[in-house]
């Protein structure tokens, strides 16, 4: 029974001390730059003057990238396949398809990171990219038919082209694009997708005269593969252990000649440290919040800055800056409504990530109050 109790008494003690390391610790993750592959396949939609059925053609792109932070990046791709065209003139419609290659550079923007924050276990990722490459079209047999046909059925004369932009063999164009994505994670590795691209280049793309530019549109479902690690983790405080010792102090200086006894209040300065995107006060701070309001209570007169900010190294300058308000406004909330505090003695201030008054980064999740 001894030996029972002992054992159980020992397990008690590894649970009670794992469940404060878990309270202590938890796990924050860190950004790696990687390489990635993609494949796709889809369709393609030529702007035309026909039915958007008959327009519609077969289209794939493989690709190569590179995440150079949590929301910038670069992929050179190669989009090709087929082209469509179509004139619906006098009632009669004309179509007529060709061959194409793209090599394209673009950059790219992870939307996800850059307004919710880094998450590399995210379902859902939005982006956007743009760039500019070479169109290189060639095989346009089918469009010099159609032009014969229609010279042949209007007897124009020989000079006059029916499709005033027609071209043979291989004709190389610059071109622009732009779009979106929605990828879906599967796990670090593997991820599949959907691209939304818009294409433009000049119009003497689809060999007939508009006065514009001419444009295609792609629809590609496919596979992303990261190489490499995407990211690292490691252990950071929950609640940063910085452990003050405080005291207000009474100094007391005697002028000369006078029986009197002047007090001299020394200024007191609180730091409630928060963890990672977080504007919660844990009941660890919350004894500092109280520390405060004890000050103000003893000290009438006294009053209180309380200045929010946010490390450099999560999110972006816009959400620090709301971050940082929001940590500075939690200590103004908790002083007035549960300590009662007025409020005309507090001042609130943020200054986001455009100060970094630690220089450990995790310690700059934090509102610094300063009672005086």
């Amino acid at each position: 029974m001894r030996l029972k109790n002992f054992i159980l008494s020992c397990l008690a003690v590894v649970a009670a001390l794992s469940v404060n390391a878990q309270e202590v610790e938890k796990t924050e993750n860190i950004f790696k730059p990687h390489w990635y592959l993609q494949g796709q396949i889809g369709a393609q939609y030529t702007l035309g003057e026909i039915s958007f059925g008959d327009l519609i053609s077969p289209n794939a792109q493989i690709g190569v990238g590179y995440n150079f932070n949590k929301v910038l990046g670069a992929r050179f791709s190669v989009n090709a396949w087929q082209s469509k065209a179509g004139w619906d003139t006098e009632g009669n419609n004309y179509e007529w398809k060709w061959k194409y290659v793209a090599p394209t550079l673009d950059v790219t923007a992870n939307l996800s990171n850059l307004i919710c924050g880094y998450n590399p276990n995210r379902i859902l990722n939005i982006g956007v990219f743009a760039g500019i490459g070479a169109n290189i079209a060639f095989d346009n047999g089918e469009a010099g038919d159609v032009n014969g046909e229609l010279k042949s059925l209007h007897k124009y004369s020989d000079d006059f082209q029916p499709l005033s932009y027609l071209w043979d063999g291989t004709k190389t164009r610059v071109m622009g694009r732009a779009g979106i994505t929605a990828d879906c994670r599967i796990n670090d590795v593997i991820s599949v997708g959907l691209e939304l691209q818009a294409t433009t280049l000049n119009d003497h793309y689809n060999s007939k005269r508009a006065k514009n530019a001419d444009w295609y549109f792609n629809a590609l479902l496919g596979v992303k593969i990261n190489l490499g690690k995407t990211h690292t983790t490691r252990v950071v405080p929950a609640v940063v252990p910085v452990k003050e010792v405080e005291r207000v102090v009474e100094k007391v200086v005697y002028k000369e000649c006078t029986p009197d006894t002047v007090y001299v209040v020394e200024p007191l300065r609180r730091d409630i440290f928060f963890t990672i995107s977080s504007t919660k006060i844990v009941p660890d701070e919350m004894k500092k919040v109280k520390d405060i309001a004890d000050y103000l209570n003893k000290y009438p007169k006294a009053t209180v800055k309380i200045t929010g900010y946010a490390d450099k190294g999560t999110g972006n300058a816009k959400i620090n800056a709301s971050l940082g308000e929001k940590r500075a406004q939690a200590v103004v909330d908790a002083l007035v409504k549960e300590f009662g505090i007025p409020a005309s003695r507090i001042k609130a201030d943020s200054k986001g990530d455009t100060e970094q008054p630690f220089k450990e980064e995790i310690l700059n999740r934090v509102s610094i109050c300063i009672a005086e």
